[in-house]
């Protein structure tokens, strides 16, 4: 699988947000909190193959 897309990055960072209690001016870590699980989801599929890396 390729890098995720902004929307499924945004639609994680959303639901981080909102479980964290949507907290004001945090933005960015839960983009980034967000862009790194799915990355890391990506990772630990059973699907993966050294042709999908």
């Amino acid at each position: 699988m390729a890098k995720p897309s902004e929307k499924e990055i945004a639609a994680r960072a959303y639901k981080l947000w909102e479980e964290a209690g949507m907290p004001k001016g945090k933005d960015d870590e839960f983009w980034h909190a967000a862009e790194q699980e799915l990355l890391n989801e990506d990772k630990s599929n059973p699907m993966r193959t050294p042709d999908t890396l």
